[in-house]
């Protein structure tokens, strides 16, 4: 098998990137462990910044997205029982963000590539990158009881944090850098009425909550616990409770309830790969980096990544230039960090940490009254949460 770029991974970003390239006329195969079933199916949240929904409106993908998506003009952010909405609409000039879960965005694409020939092999196994850093790099890989061999001019690691790309690049060029929260989040599917026409982040003295949306019938929500929590340790009956408690507010408002669809703990975590490429293989989304999910930031980051690798790849391919391939990680990782940054900002501001003095608690609900009583730092949420655009002339920039 030979094609000009081997895709690991049909997550949003090797999905995505695959379906730019065939809109700029190259070809792509997609090789994905999971089966189309699976993929489609998980369930994960899904907050499209502006740039994403700008993304998939315009390449064509975008027509489900608008029509039944949820576009939100802005939160909620809530401490002492009292909640305060950021207008991010106003304050980021007209932009919004959009809830739309991302197995939804998942399907969108796959049915876009199968609609035009694209070439994904799901349940595929023992998958192997070989000869990177030549200029005819190959993946190995078993796929229906045989093996098989995909030569390209380009590998693209799509294929998130456990997968086998990112350890291609030596441990003597690769460094990764980690941050463990002491937070897990619980999350329930519900099916009950919209609670809220915004989504609310609270921080209470029980620990933080998320009141999210997903459908006029099923709604997604999560708890702050400890994330060796054992799930079977919450009953039904004590997630709404606990939810309950830490989202009322001092005017009488309260959360409705519902049947429980399903529920798990993830726990939370900042990763960073730099640098995203080494040789002919570059690292797409989650194989490159991770953010906490209070930022929502994890699908766009992957979409934007993917942005710079399409462009970068049409270059090389009308004029044998990769200059723009070469700059890659440098242009991607600006934006990541920022995104990390702000991550990070909104994950320790939101939620309790019980170690914390009683002196660092009055700092983190003074944070929260400063940043819901300042419009400059209003903005500075507002654009960050909508999503900063990306530096295309990013100068060389060393994180150390």
């Amino acid at each position: 098998m030979k094609t000009k770029v081997g895709i690991i991974g049909a997550g949003p970003a090797g999905l995505m990137l695959s379906h730019l390239l065939h809109l700029s006329g190259i070809e792509s195969v997609i090789l994905e462990k999971r089966s189309r079933e699976d993929i489609e199916g998980t369930i994960r949240a899904g907050v499209l910044e502006q740039g994403t929904v700008d993304l998939l409106n315009a390449s064509g993908v975008g027509e489900r997205m608008m029509r039944e998506g949820h576009t939100h003009h802005g939160i909620e952010l809530q401490f002492n029982g009292v909640r305060h909405r950021v207008n991010m609409h106003e304050l980021s000039e007209g932009k919004s963000i959009m809830v739309y879960p991302q197995h939804e965005v998942i399907k969108d694409l796959v049915a876009a590539r199968l609609k035009a020939g694209g070439e994904i092999l799901f349940n595929v196994d023992n998958v192997s990158l070989h000869d990177v850093d030549k200029q005819s790099p190959k993946i190995r890989f078993q796929y229906d009881d045989s093996d098989h061999e995909l030569s390209c001019d380009f590998i693209i690691g799509c294929d998130g944090f456990h997968g086998p790309s990112r350890k291609e690049i030596p441990n003597s060029i690769r460094k990764e850098k980690q941050h463990i929260y002491p937070f897990g989040w619980l999350g329930i599917l519900a099916k009950t009425p919209i609670a809220n026409p915004e989504l609310i982040y609270s921080n209470h003295d029980r620990g933080f909550a998320l009141i999210s949306t997903r459908t006029p019938e099923i709604q997604r929500h999560y708890i702050q616990v400890d994330p060796n929590d054992d799930i079977n340790n919450w009953s039904d009956d004590r997630i709404w409770t606990e939810l309950k408690a830490r989202v009322e507010t001092s005017d009488g408002w309260t959360l409705p309830d519902g049947p429980i669809l399903q529920k798990n703990i993830v726990s939370m975590r900042s990763f960073v790969c730099e640098p995203m490429q080494y040789g002919r293989l570059f690292l797409a989304g989650d194989a490159a980096h991770i953010v906490p999910p209070t930022g929502a930031k994890g699908l766009n980051l992957a979409m934007t990544d993917v942005q710079v690798l399409q462009r970068g790849i049409e270059r090389f391919y009308q004029t044998g230039s990769k200059d723009l391939l070469d700059r890659y990680s440098e242009i991607a990782l600006r934006r990541v960090w920022k995104a990390q940054r702000f991550s990070n900002y909104m994950t320790t501001m939101l939620h309790r940490n019980f170690n914390h003095s009683p002196f660092e608690r009055g700092i983190q609900l003074s944070e929260l009254d400063y940043v819901t009583s300042s419009r400059a730092a209003l903005t500075s949420l507002s654009e960050n949460y909508i999503g900063l655009p990306l530096d295309w002339e990013a100068e060389r920039t060393v994180f150390s």
